[in-house]
């Protein structure tokens, strides 16, 4: 059973809106990765640049795996090894993974996310979910929903209320390929 919060968070994300929802870090601001004015008005909001790509979370894998190419059973499996969970992978990205979501790379960044209100936002939504920091590019992530709301105003289309998950920063960030760190 839906709550009414994820219900109206679903019913934004349908009319190409932003959402902002909890994740195991900071707050997140998220859009439905296949319509393009969708991503487009999330990149204006927090005044970032395209190139720089952004990151796709969802419940379980098979809802990323549209969106990748998958490299070899190992590095496949380092990924789920550490899944769900608040570990963000650079795949190689499927041949039409659009650039509004690549950016300039031919990787594309994915989580399958261990914080519930995020998970169950993605299951009600029924597949993957841009997920970036809610804030404005070079600033601070927002520190709650007060500040999420300050920051993006009617920008924002629906709030999901609901607990951080206390990692306490943005997720971490490794190559699939190599197991390396890309992001503390």
């Amino acid at each position: 059973m839906l709550r009414r919060s994820e219900t109206m968070a679903v019913d934004a994300l349908a009319r190409g809106g932003l959402v902002a929802y909890p994740t195991e870090g900071v707050w997140g601001l998220g859009c439905d990765p296949d319509n393009p004015h969708a991503v487009a008005r999330l990149l204006a909001a927090k005044r970032r640049d395209v190139a720089q790509g952004l990151i796709l979370i969802a419940h379980d894998f098979a809802a990323l795996e549209p969106w990748i190419a998958l490299p070899s059973r190992t590095a496949v499996r380092r990924a789920l090894a550490t899944w769900p969970g608040p570990t963000t992978w650079l795949f190689p990205a499927a041949d039409d993974a659009p650039g509004w979501i690549t950016g300039d790379s031919d990787r594309i960044a994915v989580r399958v996310t261990a914080h519930r209100p995020a998970a169950r936002l993605c299951r009600a939504w029924g597949g993957a979910l841009v997920s970036t920091s809610a804030n404005r590019s070079g600033e601070p992530p927002a520190d709650g929903p007060t500040a999420v709301r300050r920051c993006f105003g009617a920008e924002l289309d629906a709030l999901l209320p609901g607990p951080l998950g206390g990692l306490g920063r943005p997720s971490q960030i490794r190559d699939v390929r190599s197991g390396y760190l890309v992001r503390a």
